[in-house]
């Protein structure tokens, strides 16, 4: 997949597969902060950009996206995908990005530090994606050393990621937890341990429809494959947690359960008119009766196709137009009849 299918309906190749403990983890993803040797950490855009572009543009199974060679829509697109951050999307002046053919790997240029790598993969595999952005991150030295200080590590923009630079995360769906009043107990059980709970689009996004960013906030004293470690041993107590809670709520309200799922599924499959969160909210109970065993006939890779293609860039690609709140909605409730119309 080249960088003409970033901006078509297409689902990224690795959201086509179901990865560990899928039922409750969507996703895994690293991202490493890096800054050059010798620039300025701030200041230094035009002069740098120039630098990677010459650097990185031709590198084999990669695309190179300046920032400003793209328009709004296809920058926010970027966002819906996970490639880039909101904050990427702004930096039009010198911004870029360089994204790997299968979009598992993306490296946001002149981010708040000079390079963002990050790797993803479906389900619960951090180790993996920290491999990945591991052999990433030493391609990329090569020819442009990174600043690092030996008692301190990696220099960062912001002292909250000097160290290792990294930022583990998981993507998680919690309707159980949610539904069972469990969820504020729990996320103040991982924030003992060191890590936040975000929303979907990680720092300065608000949780919705029960999908959550788990991460790690220390990056110093430890080591990479400890925080990660520790971000996995985290991970598998809220999986069961949140497992306990969805056998609770099967054996204690099956059929408001089931009525709630079919309702959702009525929603997605018959709507005319479907606001986002509207949309969103029934996404998420139907991707609850599917992992449930409720709704047997739908793949739950179709639950990533509904997510990524009823956002608003997304929508404004698909009608080829921009268009006003109604005809969002209209357009939005099309697109997801026709992913679900052989079901």
């Amino acid at each position: 997949m080249g960088s003409e299918n970033l901006f078509k309906p297409v689902l990224s190749s690795w959201l086509e597969q179901d990865g560990p403990q899928s039922d409750v983890v969507i996703s895994s993803r690293v991202r490493l902060a890096r800054n050059f040797k010798d620039w300025n950490f701030s200041g230094a855009g035009v002069e740098l950009f120039a630098r990677v572009r010459e650097e990185f543009r031709t590198r084999d199974g990669f695309s190179f996206l300046a920032m400003g060679d793209l328009s709004v829509l296809e920058r926010g697109m970027l966002v819906e995908r996970h490639l880039i951050s909101p904050e990427m999307m702004r930096r039009q002046d010198f911004g870029a990005v360089m994204v790997s053919d299968d979009e598992r790997a993306s490296v946001m240029f002149n981010e708040e530090d000079h390079i963002r790598i990050q790797c993803m993969a479906p389900g619960l595999q951090l180790e993996q994606v920290l491999n990945e952005a591991f052999v990433l991150d030493d391609e990329l030295e090569i020819n442009m050393p990174y600043a690092f200080d030996k008692r301190l590590g990696y220099l960062t923009t912001c002292v909250t990621n000097v160290g290792t630079g990294l930022r583990a995360s998981v993507m998680v769906h919690l309707p159980g937890l949610v539904a069972t009043k469990q969820l504020q107990k729990t996320v103040e059980a991982i924030r003992r341990y060191g890590f936040v709970v975000r929303g979907m689009y990680g720092e300065g996004s608000r949780p919705a429809s029960n999908i959550f960013q788990i991460s790690n906030q220390v990056t110093l004293g430890k080591t990479e494959l400890e925080i990660v470690q520790d971000l996995s041993d985290v991970m598998e107590q809220v999986i069961m947690q949140e497992r306990v809670c969805r056998t609770k709520l099967k054996q204690t309200f099956h059929i408001a359960m089931e009525d709630r799922i079919f309702r959702a599924y009525g929603v997605l499959k018959h709507s005319r008119i479907l606001a986002q969160k509207e949309a969103a909210d029934a996404i998420s109970d139907l991707r609850l009766g599917i992992q449930m065993g409720y709704v047997e006939h739908i793949p739950s890779q179709k639950v990533n196709e509904l997510i990524l293609f009823s956002q608003p860039a997304f929508l404004r690609r698909f009608a080829q137009r921009d268009m006003n709140e109604l005809e969002e909605k209209v357009i939005r409730a099309a697109a997801i009849r026709e992913i679900l119309d052989t079901y």
